[in-house]
């Protein structure tokens, strides 16, 4: 028996809408990420961009438990000497929501150009509202 492999033409990508008010940051991320690198598909290939695109929508009201919300920082360096700062999860939320998901989901793709790709495949939204409703997207249930 010969194993077979995909070709790009065969992929068929769909568009899901994921709902992140009352879950959990880390368990919600990691769906996320499998729907995005294609690992819920039957024909899967890890060196291919088989992922659905998926638009998540109240990004701002994402759950974390324990003293995250306190005591979670993140930290990014400009590339200049004495560039690095660091910001917590409180103050990120209330400037950019969209930003704790898009990095908690970036950290489990692959970091390679592979994972920088599927990354564009992702729509993060503050409110209730998508200008994709022209895809016709399902509902994704988590």
């Amino acid at each position: 028996m010969k194993t077979t492999s995909i070709k790009e033409s065969e992929i068929r990508k769909e568009w899901w809408v994921a709902d992140a008010e009352g879950q959990v940051l880390g368990r919600f991320a990691s769906k996320i990420a499998q729907v995005l690198r294609g690992k819920h598909k039957v024909n899967f290939s890890p060196h291919m961009d088989m992922g659905d695109f998926v638009i998540i929508i109240n990004a701002e009201k994402i759950k974390v438990t324990g003293n995250k919300e306190a005591d979670k920082t993140y930290f990014k360096h400009t590339g200049y000497p004495g560039g690095g700062s660091e910001i917590s999860l409180a103050e990120l939320r209330r400037s950019k929501p969209n930003r704790i998901l898009e990095t908690a989901i970036k950290g489990m793709l692959p970091h390679n150009r592979l994972g920088r790709s599927i990354l564009t495949q992702l729509k993060i939204y503050s409110g209730e509202e998508h200008p994709h409703s022209a895809q016709q997207p399902q509902s994704l249930e988590i």
